[in-house]
């Protein structure tokens, strides 16, 4: 019975994983604005979003620190994940291109040596 249980509520935190919200950084900058104006507070925008206060206090935290990096010079930024993830895909796209070139350099050359 404990396991049946334990499976249920692993199941219900995997639905809840996946189909939790994800914010863009447009969204965050946002919501982020919308809190150091001081027209509502931070509860009720949080409430509003649908997020955590720690999540809100997280992303103003680190809205400030790169607002204060960038005006300190600091014009190198992160690569975000779609960026590292279309290196990744571009790396082995050439990888496999240098494979194939260097199989086929090698049959011509075979092709070459004992033709002669």
């Amino acid at each position: 019975m404990a396991t049946k249980k334990q499976s249920v509520q692993s199941k219900v935190r995997e639905i809840k994983r996946r189909t939790r919200k994800k914010y863009s950084s447009e969204e965050k900058i946002r919501i982020v604005l919308e809190g150091l104006r001081g027209e509502e507070s931070i509860s009720e925008i949080c409430r509003k979003e649908g997020i955590n206060t720690n999540v809100y206090y997280k992303w103003s935290k680190d809205f400030l620190e790169a607002g204060k990096r960038r005006l300190n010079g600091d014009t190198l930024r992160e690569a975000n994940s779609n960026e590292v993830q279309h290196l990744k895909i571009e790396n082995n796209d050439l990888k496999q291109l240098v494979a194939e070139l260097s199989l086929e350099n090698r049959m011509l050359k075979k092709s070459q040596d004992g033709s002669e």
